[in-house]
């Protein structure tokens, strides 16, 4: 009894510690913010993207970046053999429809699955936020589309029915948004975009929704200055509505990633299959070669339930956590091989979880005469 009467008041210290603690919007400073106790011990998180790019389905979720940005020959064949001429992306908009969408049967599917986080895409680069942003008029999902609350009433439901953490996506640019394109043009001397569009969601966003994981994405081409980064990341753990609980990635300006954040994802689908000295993150897909739904992924591109847990055995035995993408369909519905995945897992769970949450690394990561085995 004493002994978990210790372990108590040293939690509590480390708390208080943490909530009086005010960090300056330097990297120096916030780099010093100890981990929030709850994300290392979750280890399975549940990646969802989902929006306008769910409508053509084709390709990937850099649908319009890849048709109209870099004009990719299949991109383009696709669109004069399927859509009008003179079609747009934003004229998809209407066709995000959203009619099966049932956020509850969404939240009993990630339960089942063990996770115990999940991060929405709140916006993608294509620019559409799946809430009825002030800063996004008729290029939200309440507007146009759906016509609803998505990431709203998501929260909602995990939080009323399960003991999920609750996080969103966000990606700081937007590839053509005219602002955005002004300031690159501007070498980013200007920063219009940031003080108008991107900075003003994030506040909204975090105010509004009280998000526990902030995975910031679309960083890459312009410095964390122009950003404003740290000064909302000051903001965010000094005053936020979320300032004891809420992590953060690594992706807030060109070179920050696996150098700034309260956990690093690095690159897409990292692995790095060694013990890592920070708190790291696994971002990867159930569906090897895309993020958003694909009408088209034939069954060879979808991970098997094997690859599923192998990954994540070699992801925790590094001291990582693997965050598990889905992507709906336009509609609304998980696909149903992607739920089979998360089922299957859970399932493995349900017998092996004891040496998945709150597990720490060994001194070894893996046996070098019998591949395949983790520690």
């Amino acid at each position: 009894a004493s002994m978990t009467r210790l372990v108590f008041i040293v939690a509590s210290l480390a708390l208080l510690g943490l909530a009086n603690t005010q960090y300056q919007p330097t990297w120096e400073s916030l780099d010093t913010r100890p981990l929030p106790t709850w994300y290392d011990g979750a280890k399975i998180g549940i990646f969802i993207h989902w929006g306008v790019f769910s409508v053509p389905s084709f390709g990937s979720e850099w649908f319009w970046e890849n048709w109209q940005g870099s004009q990719s020959q299949s991109y383009v064949e696709f669109m004069q053999k399927n859509y009008r001429p003179n079609f747009t992306y934003p004229d998809f908009a209407p066709m995000f429809t959203a009619e099966f969408y049932n956020p509850e049967e969404w939240a009993s599917i990630f339960e089942a699955s063990g996770a115990r986080y999940v991060v929405l895409t709140s916006k993608h680069h294509e620019g559409f936020t799946n809430w009825p942003s002030r800063y996004s008029w008729n290029w939200n999902s309440m507007d146009v589309g759906p016509k609803r609350d998505l990431l709203g009433d998501l929260a909602e439901a995990i939080r009323s029915t399960t003991d999920i953490h609750f996080g969103i996506y966000h990606s700081l640019f937007e590839w053509f948004h005219p602002l955005y394109l002004d300031d690159k043009a501007n070498n980013y001397h200007t920063n219009n975009f940031v003080t108008s569009k991107t900075m003003p969601e994030l506040y909204e966003l975090v105010n509004n929704y009280q998000p526990e994981v902030v995975w910031s994405d679309g960083d890459w081409e312009a410095p964390d200055w122009y950003w404003n980064s740290t000064i909302f990341l000051a903001w965010l753990f000094n005053d936020s509505p979320v300032k004891d609980t809420v992590l953060t990635n690594d992706r807030w300006g060109a070179g920050t990633s696996c150098l700034h954040g309260s956990f690093y994802s690095c690159s897409d689908r990292y692995n790095p299959g060694v013990l890592q000295p920070h708190k790291w993150e696994n971002a990867m897909t159930l569906d090897s070669a895309s993020w958003g739904y694909r009408r088209n992924a034939p069954l060879s591109d979808y991970l098997t339930i094997h690859d599923l847990i192998t990954t994540l055995t070699q992801t925790i035995s590094c001291g990582g956590n693997l965050l598990i993408n889905v992507g709906p369909t336009h509609d609304g519905r998980i696909p149903t091989i992607m739920e089979e995945r998360l089922r299957q897992l859970g399932s493995w769970i349900d017998i092996n979880g004891e040496a998945v949450y709150d597990s720490t690394p060994w001194n070894y990561q893996n046996d070098t005469t019998t591949p395949g085995v983790w520690y």
